[in-house]
């Protein structure tokens, strides 16, 4: 779970995760069903997805950037996909993040 936090951009795999954690891939996804309550490949969408609503949260109103760009950036090659698991994760489309105005100071 460090690695993943600490380099959620990085494509791992279920087996690279194994290794990390010196357990075997069955092993890895037994704990992470019983511990963690997803798969540790949900784990790492679930990381990323916070990722990017925390860079588009932080994104300057008009400044250019667009989901597309951080979706990318974050490992999300299916954009029809990543919208979706968005959506469901935190209720809006990462659009209606982007064009959110941070409350005034």
């Amino acid at each position: 779970m460090d690695a993943v936090r600490d380099r959620p951009e990085h494509p791992f795999t279920t087996t690279e995760l194994a290794a990390l954690a010196r357990v075997s891939a069955r092993r890895l996804q037994e704990s992470f069903r019983a511990h963690v309550g997803t798969t540790p490949m949900g784990y790492v969408r679930d990381i990323r997805l916070e990722r990017v609503r925390d860079e588009l949260r932080a994104a300057e109103p008009g400044g250019g950037l667009t989901v597309s760009e951080v979706a990318w950036r974050w490992g999300f090659t299916h954009l029809g996909r990543f919208a979706a698991s968005y959506r469901d994760r935190f209720g809006e489309a990462p659009s209606q993040t982007l064009q959110a105005r941070p409350p005034a100071r």
